[in-house]
């Protein structure tokens, strides 16, 4: 496919955004080629500038659920929108979400609404420290909650070192206090908890990594970092802001049983507009001001038009077979590109769970980010050009999942694994 336009556009765009874009993966940077610019999009459709047309696995980066602009949504947001965009005031739609998003995690007594991923993570992390009077917090290598000063940080020089800044501009005495674990690693986490006895107010985590490609949590891991926090009054924080009501309607909590004191979640519950959200039980939940001390505030916070397109995409949801029909598009999909690696002979390693997949360059299986990094990431970059050519619009990383929507028919999912032998047998 030529993208005349949307390289004239990047050209232009360069020149007034830094690099071109206004979130680093955007750029296309790690597959080789420049971004095409999106124009519009239906179903499981996006199309660009030279008015092209794309299968989407990106869905806006998850929440497209629905497929794009589901008629239901669009009439939610735009009648919305005819009373108002932003008032800075509270309406009863944020009650109404609120009491959607409580209803399917249990462990969500009181939830605060903000408008990113990033604020959430960052403010349930605040209210952990305010809550435990500690100030270390644990996360995993490889997972990405947003990027507060805090979270943007890798390994130290050995397991139970202090973390490294990963960005200039944060202060080492910011990153000092975040250390670093293996994922799916308990006897890792379980020696750092143990060198750092009663500092570590809160261990966050993606429940599903989603941000080294799609992987989930071996048997055990969930649970014994679960048993470990309780035992330590430490502060589980499980971030579902990719995986919250993706994975199932209560999300990867739900799907594995195992709950955190704290949940942060983003993405769907907005219905593709900027959203995010904390929760967990009423006794931390009130120690955020105006009841509490630690403060939290955002002039568009459960903003009326992000609310009423969650409220009308959690809806839909809720509709009997709707994650059982999500469950078996993903499934043709992976059995197909499970076929067409073996057919090409090359190897693959494809992980799923629920809507949620990645296909990695290697034998796998890929538990952590060092398995990820053993990634062919050139063979991936040749791969999603080939099928970016074929009209199939991966996300422009190998460290990045993909997304199946209700909207994604079977002609495009066997379009898909055409698309799929084909680069794969060029490689």
């Amino acid at each position: 496919m030529k993208h005349e336009q949307s390289n004239t556009y990047f050209s232009q765009a360069k020149q007034v955004i830094p690099g071109g874009v206004n979130s680093p993966v955007r750029a296309f940077t790690s597959v080789g080629c420049n971004p095409i610019f999106i124009e519009k999009s239906a179903g499981s459709r996006i199309y660009d500038a030279d008015n092209q047309s794309y299968i989407d696995y990106v869905g806006s980066w998850g929440p497209m659920i629905l497929g794009h602009c589901h008629p239901k949504v669009v009439e939610a947001i735009q009648s919305a929108a005819s009373n108002g965009a932003s008032f800075g005031a509270p309406t009863y739609k944020e009650i109404e979400l609120a009491n959607m998003v409580c209803e399917a995690y249990p462990n969500i007594e009181k939830v605060r609404m903000v408008s990113s991923g990033t604020e959430a993570t960052m403010s349930a992390i605040r209210l952990a420290r305010g809550c435990t009077g500690r100030d270390k917090i644990l996360k995993f290598n490889g997972c990405y909650h947003g990027h507060a000063d805090s979270l943007l940080v890798k390994a130290g020089s050995g397991a139970a070192t202090f973390g490294v800044p990963t960005s200039p501009g944060i202060p080492a005495d910011v990153a000092k206090d975040t250390l670093t674990a293996t994922y799916n690693d308990l006897a890792d986490v379980k020696s750092i908890v143990a060198l750092n006895k009663n500092e570590i107010a809160c261990i966050i985590l993606e429940p599903i990594a989603g941000n080294m490609g799609c992987v989930p949590p071996v048997e055990g891991f969930l649970q014994g970092l679960r048993d470990l926090c309780t035992a330590e009054g430490i502060v589980l924080i499980v971030d579902e802001v990719m995986t919250g009501f993706r994975v199932a309607y209560g999300g990867a909590q739900e799907r594995f049983n195992v709950r955190g004191d704290l949940v942060c979640l983003g993405k769907i519950i907005g219905g593709g507009l900027p959203v995010g959200a904390f929760g967990g039980k009423k006794e931390l939940m009130d120690q955020l001001s105006p009841e509490g001390g630690v403060y939290q505030a955002g002039t568009l916070s459960g903003n009326p038009l992000a609310m009423s397109a969650g409220i009308a995409t959690l809806k839909l949801l809720k509709e009997e077979g709707f994650y059982q029909q999500i469950e078996e598009k993903s499934a043709f999909l992976e059995a197909g590109l499970r076929q067409a690696a073996t057919a090409a002979g090359v190897t693959t390693c494809l992980q799923r769970v629920g809507g949620m997949f990645c296909t990695y360059f290697c034998a796998g299986p890929v538990n952590n980010f060092d398995d990820a990094l053993t990634s062919d990431t050139e063979a991936f970059g040749r791969y999603f050009r080939s099928m970016l050519d074929s009209g199939v619009n991966l996300a422009p990383s190998q460290f990045e999942a993909g997304f199946m929507s209700i909207a994604h028919s079977q002609e495009d999912l066997e379009q898909t694994i055409e698309a799929a032998a084909k680069a794969l047998t060029a490689l």
